[in-house]
């Protein structure tokens, strides 16, 4: 497992092996070539390394080997000078013994000089020998130290000769490599150079894509990650990352991939998308914004790792792609952390809403009532009014019919006081009329007023 640490907050999360090699194989930029010259200086170090280990520990060999042989001439030197004492020792008592031959020769000169002389012909004999005899021992020791000198000397040939085979053998071998990383930085350069700006930038979102996809069941089984299509506002991010839980969403990040080719005339900056990239999160309702970008390749601020520029644009992160998964755990992660403290914040927020909503049910019922109370006490008191214009106008009626009676009265009077005779009474002849037309029903003379 890889480890990787945010510079910044201190987190240590793990990348597998597999995981680590893709991010690195996927990498197409000159951070890749980066590394690549790195590993290669890592190569040509160790190959030295390993050159002067080898060095050292033939020369090691061969110093002990010397050492010992040296160790055993100087025994053999020492046996010789043994040898030589023993000579010298041998010829110091033959003298000692000649001497004292002599002396019994002398004495005896005349008895034992046929004797004398045998002894010491025996003696020079018996000398010579023992000489004969050390100097062939000392012959055949130093034959046989020539021989195993000469057998050491071929030795140290042999292993010169196949550290040298060695040596070879890996020069090859980093040759190969060599060959094989420059036809690797050959086929990418040609990659690159057939690849168009829109279809590297598509590259680089296929990549995330993937990397996302290859691990989406096992890490992010409940999470929704999809390109973003959604262009009403008249801009669109990449990338949009949700997860909720318990119908909760509590991480949201806006991704924005950019990378261009390393010949375009025009090189944008990181900062270059900034705004537009906060944008399409405040539109979007995402919570993060991540800019994953391989532009600025020289820059040592964005190699640094996970760089945070929330001084410009708030919760605002620039990453390269190989701590895409990470800073997606890493923002996962820290929101799962403050999930219980989101749920019980939610809690309280329902609550103050309800508290908020009965209170402004409240407020709407005493302005309701407060509206139809006012209303219906103005309808009332118009109510009034109108009653008190009706009894009024009833009044004047009432004093109308009153008057009306009073006349009804006077012209009733005069009926009853009119007859035919005050009729008449100018009108002789309308009379005479009268009284034929009495006269002819046939009705008493009392009925007519006269």
């Amino acid at each position: 497992m890889q480890e990787i640490k945010c510079p910044n907050c201190g987190t240590v999360f793990q990348v597998d092996e597999s995981g680590y090699a893709q991010i690195l194989q996927q990498v197409r930029d000159k951070e890749f070539e980066k590394e690549l010259e790195r590993r290669e200086r890592e190569l040509a170090e160790k190959r030295e390394s390993e050159l002067k280990l080898v060095r050292m520990e033939q020369e090691k060999s061969y110093d002990q080997a010397l050492s010992k042989k040296d160790s055993e001439i100087a025994g053999r030197d020492e046996q010789i000078a043994e040898l030589k004492g023993l000579l010298e020792k041998a010829g110091t008592e033959l003298k000692a013994l000649q001497d004292k031959a002599g002396m019994e020769l002398k004495a005896q000169q005349d008895k034992a000089d046929m004797e004398l002389k045998a002894q010491q012909d025996k003696a020079e004999i018996e000398k010579k020998l023992a000489v004969s005899e050390a100097v062939q021992a000392k012959e055949r020791e130093l034959s046989e130290k020539g021989t195993e000198i000469a057998k050491l000397k071929g030795d140290l040939e042999l292993q010169k000769k196949e550290s040298a085979l060695r040596e070879s053998s890996l020069d090859e071998k980093h040759k190969g490599e060599l060959k094989l990383r420059d036809e690797e930085i050959e086929r990418l350069k040609d990659f690159k150079a057939r690849q168009s700006t829109k279809m590297i930038g598509e590259s680089l979102e296929q990549h995330c894509l993937t990397q996302f996809n290859q691990i989406r069941m096992t890490a992010f089984p409940n999470a929704y990650f999809e390109k973003d299509n959604d262009a009403r506002t008249g801009s669109k991010g990449d990338f949009i990352f949700r997860e909720a839980a318990d119908g909760t969403e509590f991480i949201s990040i806006m991704f924005e991939m950019k990378n261009e080719m390393d010949t375009t005339a025009s090189k944008h900056r990181n900062e270059d998308f900034f705004r537009e990239l906060d944008k399409d999160r405040r539109e979007k309702n995402c919570e993060y914004a991540v800019l994953v970008s391989l532009l600025e390749s020289d820059s040592e601020l964005y190699n640094s790792g996970i760089v945070d520029v929330s001084y410009r644009y708030p919760k605002m992160y620039v990453i390269r792609p190989q701590f895409f998964i990470p800073m997606i755990t890493l923002l996962r992660n820290a929101a799962l952390n403050s999930l219980k403290y989101q749920r019980e914040l939610q809690i309280v927020r329902d609550q103050q809403l309800d508290l908020r909503n009965f209170e402004s049910e409240m407020a709407a019922f005493k302005e309701g009532f407060a509206r139809n109370y006012d209303i219906a006490s103005r309808k009332f008191k118009t109510a009034i009014e109108e009653i008190d214009k009706t009894i009024d106008h009833l009044q004047k009626t009432k004093d109308a019919l009153l008057s009306s009676e009073n006349q009804l009265r006077l012209a009733n009077n005069k009926a009853e006081d009119l007859s035919i005779k005050k009729l008449t009474k100018n009108a002789p002849s309308v009379r005479a009329m009268f009284e034929e037309v009495k006269r002819e029903s046939d009705k008493p003379d009392g009925e007519w007023d006269g």
